[in-house]
């Protein structure tokens, strides 16, 4: 296994630099999406801290869990966390949306060494993960846990259910899946758009295990992971059933003025505003350059695929 098992309190500081680091990096880039990426980067740090085996400088070691970002806008978080986790250097993080980098707007399994599947048209990233679940059960190897992240939004739409009804049906208890259920999307809070409650009956109605968590309480994040885990043949446990964590979050979580405001979705923050919620995250610096600054060399320092070398 190859996780790096940091304490509650270090998992709570990665994430808030990971907030850090996604802010600066929208606000270089002047697009992208920071309002979703900061309400799930509380409990997928702790995901990818102390739970996603991998390894960083051997992305396609076979033994490796796998992580399908479904919500693909969401990027900056995935790439934040890719670089604390030792990908390559937060510095090539301020590379974000420009031309020629590996850090797509939406995640590509092309471009960077890491990213398990292509997503971003919404709806679609459970019905992959879950045929890569199945995938690694045929293949006897039902050990491999693939990890899925949605959006609350998301759930609005068809797929997903198709996918949510057929994992139940094959008892793919190798699949978990993370809800980011902020009630924020791009038009509007949820519960006015097309409310998706009782959204636990649902899923336990085709037949999985639901756990609620506070996505912002690192010690419920940590019990909630640990929850869905125990039910996998990952920790000897196969319960013929796959896990959801529906993990209640607020949009834009730590910007203080700026939080759990929709339009926030898909709107970089300008640098006076990207100062005040820096501010609000308990970092303080002189002016934007300085703040990008503290990331380091914007160089692409990880894996190299051969065929690139």
């Amino acid at each position: 296994m190859s996780t790096l098992n940091l304490t509650e309190e270090e998992l709570t500081q990665t994430a808030r630099l990971v907030r850090h680091d996604i802010l600066l990096m929208c606000n270089a880039a002047k697009s992208g999406h920071p309002g979703g990426p900061l309400s799930a980067a509380d409990y997928l740090t702790a995901l990818w801290m102390n739970y996603l085996d991998c390894e960083p400088k051997n992305p396609f070691w076979e033994g490796r869990d796998r992580f399908v970002l479904s919500n693909g806008h969401c990027s900056a978080l995935n790439y934040a966390l890719m670089a604390h986790r030792g990908y390559f250097s937060r510095g090539y993080l301020l590379t974000f949306r420009t031309l020629g980098t590996r850090l797509q707007g939406h995640p590509s399994k092309v471009k960077l060494p890491g990213v398990e599947v292509s997503t971003g048209s919404l709806g679609q990233g459970l019905s992959v993960a879950h045929g890569m679940a199945l995938g690694a059960r045929m293949r006897g190897v039902p050990e491999r846990t693939v990890f899925c992240n949605c959006g609350d939004g998301e759930l609005q739409e068809g797929n997903i259910w198709e996918a949510v009804m057929h994992a139940g049906h094959r008892e793919t208890d190798n699949l978990v899946l993370s809800v980011d259920f902020n009630n924020a999307q791009i038009d509007g809070y949820v519960e006015n758009v097309k409310g998706i409650e009782p959204l636990a009956d649902k899923f336990e109605a085709f037949r999985w295990r639901v756990h609620i968590a506070n996505g912002h309480d690192m010690s419920d994040i940590v019990k909630a992971w640990e929850w869905a885990l125990e039910g996998t043949p990952k920790r000897g446990h196969p319960c013929g059933q796959p896990s959801v964590i529906l993990f209640k979050t607020v949009m834009m979580e730590g910007t203080g003025e700026f939080e759990n405001i929709p339009g926030w979705h898909g709107r970089p923050p300008k640098d006076d505003e990207v100062m005040k919620m820096l501010k609000a995250l308990g970092f303080d610096y002189g002016s934007v350059e300085e703040a990008r600054a503290s990331l380091g060399e914007a160089v692409y320092d990880g894996y190299v695929p051969e065929e690139e070398r």
